[in-house]
């Protein structure tokens, strides 16, 4: 199989293990980071360490980008140090960002504009899924482009779905997978606080309904420390559904589509953030519905 050279940039958990997937399949990649804890962390599992953003796409056919959101995605192409100004034409973006369908149509046409090749290609599966390599990555953009992004894709995931040629479609598929996951862990954390106000056992009805046809992926998942209440390590935090919830919403309301549950999720997590659970992990929501009970029991 071919041996690539790429860039990557955004080497938080997420991205530090597809990046390390890339090295364990043979690839050449140069990362950058802002943190210099991530990049040592980089380094040692044998990544090569970009002096600067500017240097990152350098003799590279293409630039992962793991970041937060789209902003920062958008930082990392057109900023001073950014790949329109320092990458080969041609050079394609391979950009894993969570966006709204608006914000990957916009950076596409702009990279376009300036010579790069930008696919959207959003995933999940977490910090584990990065870590196993089986991220679910949903790709759109040029016919081509996909082509020679398969061996990047394959390291990285094991479940690629080829979903358009054009950027904003793999954007709105991975919205439409945050609906469901945000309104089943919103639930669960609804489920786990009404079972403890109504003085029930919450490890039985967890062991029970994880169980029964009342499971939910992220109910099994999440569960657990919902029943412990203890909310570290942060997986994911409660902070990263108030925006992917949010981006159902926009979405929503370009197409002039009802959107109540996703809605009534979204209150919940906004709820838990306002509360100062925004960094613990997404299983905190649950401590939102626990706020207004006085705990006789604790």
């Amino acid at each position: 199989m071919t041996k690539l050279t790429l860039g990557f940039v955004g080497l938080g958990a997420m991205g530090q293990n597809a990046a390390r997937q890339l090295l364990l399949a043979g690839h050449r990649v140069q990362g950058f980071d802002l943190r210099q804890e991530s990049l040592q962390t980089f380094a040692e599992h044998g990544g090569e360490v970009a002096a600067s953003l500017a240097h990152v796409g350098k003799n590279a056919m293409g630039t992962v980008i793991f970041v937060v959101n789209a902003v920062q995605a958008e930082a990392v192409l057109f900023g001073a140090e950014g790949l329109a100004a320092n990458a080969a034409l041609g050079h394609l973006v391979i950009s894993c960002v969570t966006m709204s369908a608006a914000d990957a149509k916009r950076l596409a046409a702009r990279c376009r504009a300036s010579g790069l090749v930008f696919i959207d290609a959003p995933v999940s599966g977490g910090v584990a899924g990065a870590a196993a390599g089986s991220l679910s990555i949903m790709a759109s953009g040029p016919a081509d482009a996909l082509e020679a992004c398969a061996p990047v894709f394959a390291a990285m995931g094991s479940r690629v779905l080829n979903v358009g040629t054009e950027a904003g479609q793999g954007s709105t598929f991975k919205t439409i997978n945050q609906l469901l996951c945000g309104v089943h862990l919103a639930a669960a954390g609804e489920a786990m606080a009404i079972a403890e106000r109504a003085g029930l056992d919450t490890q039985q009805v967890f062991d029970l309904v994880s169980e029964s046809a009342a499971a939910s992926w992220m109910l099994r998942d999440r569960g657990p420390a919902m029943v412990m209440r203890t909310y570290v390590p942060v997986r994911s935090a409660v902070d990263i559904f108030v925006k992917d919830l949010g981006l159902v919403m926009d979405l929503a309301r370009d197409l002039r589509f009802p959107a109540m549950v996703s809605a009534a999720a979204l209150q919940s997590f906004l709820g838990a953030s306002g509360a100062g659970l925004g960094n613990k992990d997404d299983s905190a929501v649950t401590e939102f519905y626990r706020l207004g009970a006085s705990h006789h029991d604790h």
